[in-house]
Parts: structure tokens; C-alpha cells; sequence
């Protein structure tokens, strides 16, 4: 499995708000440099559980990935005062970056072991982690693989929830699970940072439900000039640098 991350992505997105064309001047997921890219960079770690003879679906893991990144932007430690809430502030003044590794059989239980949050899916599980510095990996999950094993749908995806919140990949993209499954984050944060805190209330309180869903090249393109949030990617690993990776459509943000 590839990660999103192995290079340090970088993202930039369009302010729905505004309906701007263009990533605000303070985003952390411009992809030119910026007053970020000298602060300290920190990394969301995230790890998917997969066995050998009992992996996730890919879907299945794309929709957990996401809805860990929120629970952990959510999560009462991750803010105010907070045990992790420096590291949160920390990781949200640099890039917004975030690693995924892959774990099985004694690996997932010593990663399991250190401070975080799993969440399931169907079938995956996905241990998010606080934030740590590029260079200051737990030893658990700095010898955690970053490629090898990837993931399918051993059936198609149901069709997505469109009364619900929706993260829509790029067709005409071919990225790895792990790649995927790091971008289906930043969608998630992008349109928690856009909602409301009643609308971010409503959605933690019902669990965060969203759907993973990859639309036909016509309906793309309407989905990246709706004034939606989108994620771009950096180009360090795998695309090439501006490409829009994620469409982040929630109901409270369709304009």
C-alpha cells in the first residue's frame, strides 16, 4: 500500500465560502511555498489494519480513514486544552500532512497499544494517531510498511448517500489504496472546516456518516467548479503536482 504521504502531501483548496477559484492565502494546502512550509512539520500518522487472509474492502477503508481524521479533529483531547491539542494546533499551523501504514497480527496490537483512537468500519479498522514531528515516529509505527499489500472492492460499492455527505475521488486518477485513503482525510477535514459548529455538532453526534464514491468524468468536472471544497495534491508521490484528488460535498455546503 502507497501512502498519500511517504513524500509529504500538500493540498490546497478553493474557499466554498467565497466561492473563490482559488486557495485562500492562509490555506495550508496551497501547494506553492509558504510562511508554513517554515514552520515545524508534523505528520497525522494513521494506521489500517489488514491481515492476510481477511483484508478490508477498499471503499470500506477509504470511508473508515476519513471518518478517523474526523473523530480525531473532534475528539475533546484535540482541543481547547487537551492533551493533544498542542500537537493538533501544531500539525494545523504547518502543512497538513498524514501517513498511512498498514499493520497485521502482532504489529496492529503493539500499535494499538499506543495513545489514539481506532475506528471501524464494515470490516476496517483505522487507528489514528496525534500528531508527531516528521522525524519523531513512535518506533511501533515507524517500522510499520507504507507499500506492499494493496486493496479492492471484491463486489461494486453500493451507490453513494447523496442526502449525506459524499467525498468524490478524480476518475481519471489511478492512485493507491493508501494514497486514497490519506486524500479521503483531507476531503473530510476540508468540509469539517468549512461547516458550522452546530453543523459540525450534528454531524459528530450521528457518527460521522459519509460515502466514498468515484463519478463519471462529466459529473467531476461539475463537481470541481461548484464551489466545493478540493483537495489538490502536491505531486511528491504518484500524480502530478495541482492535481484535484478529492471533491468534499457535504449537504450544509451545497451552494
Amino acid at each position: 500500500m502507497s501512502s498519500n504521504d511517504t513524500s509529504f502531501p500538500a493540498s490546497d483548496t478553493p474557499s466554498p465560502a467565497s466561492g473563490s477559484a482559488g486557495p485562500s492565502e492562509d490555506s495550508p494546502f496551497r501547494t506553492e511555498r509558504t510562511d508554513r512550509d517554515e514552520a515545524p512539520q508534523y505528520v497525522l500518522p494513521l494506521v489500517v489494519h489488514i491481515e492476510k487472509t481477511a483484508p478490508p474492502a477498499r471503499t470500506d477503508a477509504l470511508r473508515t480513514a476519513a471518518r478517523a481524521v474526523l473523530v480525531m479533529l473532534s475528539d475533546e483531547r484535540s482541543t481547547g486544552e487537551g492533551e493533544w491539542a498542542e500537537a493538533m494546533r501544531d500539525w494545523q499551523d504547518a502543512r497538513i500532512r498524514k501517513v498511512v501504514r498498514r499493520a497485521r497480527g502482532a504489529e496492529w496490537r503493539k500499535a494499538s497499544a499506543l495513545p489514539g483512537i481506532t475506528v471501524t468500519g464494515e470490516e476496517a479498522e483505522v487507528r489514528v494517531y496525534p500528531p508527531v514531528p516528521l522525524d519523531g515516529w513512535p518506533k511501533e509505527l515507524a517500522k510499520l510498511q507504507v507499500s506492499g499489500t494493496d486493496l479492492d472492492d471484491p463486489e461494486p460499492p453500493a451507490a453513494p448517500d447523496l442526502s449525506g455527505p459524499v467525498l468524490w475521488l478524480n476518475p481519471d486518477l489511478g492512485m493507491s489504496a493508501g494514497k486514497e485513503m490519506a486524500q479521503a482525510g483531507h476531503g473530510a477535514q476540508l468540509a469539517w472546516w468549512e461547516l458550522s459548529d452546530a453543523e459540525r455538532t450534528a454531524w459528530r453526534e450521528a457518527g460521522f456518516p459519509l460515502s466514498v464514491a468515484t463519478p463519471d468524468p462529466v459529473r467531476w468536472k461539475e463537481l470541481t467548479v461548484s464551489g466545493l471544497p478540493v483537495v489538490r495534491d502536491a505531486g511528491f508521490t504518484e500524480i502530478a503536482p495541482g492535481s484535484c484528488t478529492v471533491v468534499a460535498d457535504h449537504p450544509a455546503l451545497r451552494r
